[in-house]
């Protein structure tokens, strides 16, 4: 079982899917992981997240700053959407994230175009949202706890801009693929929103079996 779960940042999805993820025993992947590491290769090369040329050389990656603790940070945030408007290092990527969809027995994936580009015929899909100040609010507790000191109208102003560049890229832009259930967690417990969000997927899942049974 293939479980896609897309949204803007900080709207739910990532502790969603891990949600999900730990309820079916599926492995996750938080696809904007893979971005913010690009974007932070880039920062520590001393380039510019937004050149198509350097962020793709960004691509290439160690897979050990997967685990590196800068990649929480607000600069990585910033400079994931920059490489991520990029196609080719949307190309790039695209095969890695394929390959984890289609581990046996399935998977958890979470991002900006998981049900819309990287995994279009998933068992079940979600599209997160919250208001962006809610999703701001979110973020700057986030980011205060983790020793950041950005204003709230700092991370809201950051949080509008990563959205406009999102959904406008001409690459795989931030959309709700037609197929998906929305579901907006702006005032929601986590409890709430985990337990909705396993309500679609057991919906969901019960309608592609009774049309492939039918």
């Amino acid at each position: 079982m293939i479980i896609a779960v897309d949204g803007p940042a900080a709207s739910g999805k990532g502790t969603i899917a891990r949600a999900l993820a730990r309820h079916y025993g599926l492995p996750h992947l938080d696809t904007g992981l893979l971005y913010r590491a690009v974007g932070q290769a880039v920062l520590d090369a001393g380039g510019d997240p937004a050149d198509p040329d350097q962020a793709l050389g960004g691509c290439g990656f160690d897979d050990a700053l997967l685990a590196d603790p800068r990649l929480k940070l607000d600069a990585a945030a910033v400079a994931a959407s920059q490489v991520s408007a990029h196609p080719a290092v949307r190309a790039a990527l695209l095969h890695r994230q394929r390959d984890f969809a289609a581990r046996p027995g399935g998977a958890v994936l979470d991002g900006r175009d998981i049900g819309t580009v990287v995994a279009p015929d998933a068992d079940a899909k979600l599209f997160v949202r919250a208001t962006s100040a809610i999703r701001a609010r979110r973020r700057h507790d986030e980011l205060a706890a983790a020793g950041s000191r950005l204003s709230y109208d700092r991370v809201l102003a950051d949080i509008k801009a990563r959205d406009l560049r999102d959904t406008t890229r001409a690459s795989a832009p931030l959309r709700q693929a037609d197929d998906a259930v929305l579901l907006d967690t702006s005032y929601m417990s986590v409890e709430a929103a985990v337990s909705h969000a396993i309500e679609i997927v057991e919906r969901q899942v019960a309608a592609r079996r009774g049309v492939v049974g039918g």
